[in-house]
């Protein structure tokens, strides 16, 4: 991208409609793809956006009825606590209830995994299919606590980032891979993650403390149940956490070190669970990191889902 765009007149170019909902009294954004067919709902990770979806969705919109959510304290949804499991559950089945959506195909990426894991378990009825992207983690396993903890990264925004929107960019491309930031994604996610103040200055829309509370409501819930599920599921797994190829040098050690000391035995522990738990769960393992599977490879991922959602039968609700 080049900084041409940063005029207050950017439009975004994505396929899709920004709508507002107001379900289990919290106002909800929706992105809304169109298309024909069974509905899909997009699920995106903690901290992330609907945008994030935005190089995915439309590689379903021939054959679904595809929309994306910000769910509560996440993009433009309002910030209201809290944002535990089963809160934002009652909040997906409300959306599905506003929006008209009798029955959808669930696919949710990290932390939205939890939405749909619970959905599919309380109220089968309304779930033809799952579908994990790296999402296939329970997030109040005690091995990811112990990750948590040791958290390689500093999550408070620094001070020359928040000079001008010019610069915070810049500071959202650092140790980001080049290709990753030419996707329709990029634009919408980093304007969306900021507030441009009457200075020119930017504050970041989640602050720490809202990021801390984020954290807090995630480890605290209760440990998934997948043998409640009774759906087909797909479960994506990416090989890495972090693309560590092409991190900042100062961190690339530090996090590589922490992706082998927690990530790899929390993935390999995570797998065999959902295997052992999950009846009939389907697992793939592709080349890319956590973030990857929703915006670097996304043709490779899309025809994995697509594969799925068209020829895995759906089992009786029950």
């Amino acid at each position: 991208m080049t900084f041409a765009t940063m005029s207050g007149d950017w439009v975004d170019p994505a396929p899709h409609e920004s709508k507002f909902v107001t379900v289990n009294g919290v106002r909800l954004n929706y992105l809304d793809w169109g298309g024909q067919g069974p509905w899909l709902i997009l699920l995106p990770g903690i901290t992330w956006s609907p945008h994030h979806f935005d190089d995915l969705a439309p590689a379903f919109t021939d054959h679904y009825r595809v929309i994306a959510y910000a769910r509560r304290c996440h993009g433009l949804s309002e910030v209201k606590w809290p944002c535990d499991a089963a809160t934002i559950t009652e909040d997906l089945r409300c959306l599905m209830d506003a929006l008209g959506i009798e029955r959808a195909n669930l696919v949710g990426h990290s932390y939205g995994g939890t939405e749909l894991t619970w959905m599919a378990g309380l109220h089968p009825r309304r779930v033809e299919r799952i579908v994990y992207l790296d999402g296939g983690y329970d997030w109040a396993d005690p091995l990811w606590k112990a990750a948590m903890e040791a958290w390689p990264f500093e999550m408070e925004v620094p001070e020359s980032a928040r000079r001008s929107l010019e610069a915070y960019f810049r500071y959202a491309k650092a140790g980001t891979d080049p290709k990753t930031v030419l996707g329709k994604w990029f634009e919408p996610v980093v304007r969306e993650s900021v507030i441009v103040q009457e200075d020119g200055t930017v504050r970041p829309r989640r602050d720490l403390a809202g990021l801390e509370h984020l954290v807090r409501d995630m480890l605290g819930n209760p440990q998934r149940d997948y043998t409640k599920v009774h759906c087909p599921a797909l479960a994506i797994y990416a090989n890495e956490f972090f693309d560590s190829a092409h991190l900042l040098p100062a961190h690339r050690k530090k996090v590589r070190e922490w992706d082998t000391k927690y990530l790899v035995p929390f993935r390999i522990e995570s797998v065999k669970r959902i295997r052992r738990e999950l009846k009939g769960v389907r697992v793939e393992t592709v080349p890319t990191d956590h973030a990857g599977i929703v915006i670097t490879l996304t043709k490779p991922v899309a025809k994995l889902m697509r594969d799925f959602l068209a020829y895995s039968p759906p089992l009786p609700a029950h």
